[in-house]
């Protein structure tokens, strides 16, 4: 998680104001409950709690979360690509995986209804937040070269 976060931002900052982007993620998530979620380098499965809100999953060690609250890492849904059921991949029940162009992340829910939920609110956020075609790269097929 920690290189996808660099690749989008540039850098890996949990414990700054700048890791959740001016994000009040201790009022109204979209979604917030608990997940298993993979480790990056040690594969081991550790349970964490997690928020969605506006284009970002925060994850945190407890499920109290208040402003003082450092979240234990985050992930701008706006670069992942798909979020979709994983059981069959992990041989897990509840299982599902969120893609960007660099890495595949695994989560566990507790039920089937909270899984399709996740992958329901992520799915959502991602369409909402992902990044558009910018206008520096845009194409203009009518200019000629030199152009301006």
């Amino acid at each position: 998680m920690e290189s996808l976060w660099r690749a989008a931002t540039g850098s890996w900052s949990s414990t700054t104001e700048e890791s959740h982007g001016g994000v009040e993620f201790w009022t109204n998530p979209e979604r917030s409950g608990w997940l298993t979620k993979q480790g990056e380098y040690i594969k081991t499965w550790r349970r964490r709690w997690f928020v969605l809100k506006q284009g970002k999953l925060f994850w945190f060690k407890e499920s109290v979360v208040s402003r003082s609250s450092r979240p234990r890492g985050v992930i701008p849904v706006g670069t992942c690509l798909t979020v979709k059921g994983a059981d069959d991949v992990l041989n897990r029940q509840f299982a599902f995986m969120l893609s960007t162009p660099t890495e595949t992340m695994y989560f566990i829910a507790d039920t089937e209804k909270e899984k399709e939920d996740w992958i329901n609110s992520i799915g959502r956020s991602i369409v909402q937040h992902s990044r558009s075609v910018t206008d520096s790269e845009v194409v203009d097929y009518d200019s000629k070269p030199g152009d301006k």
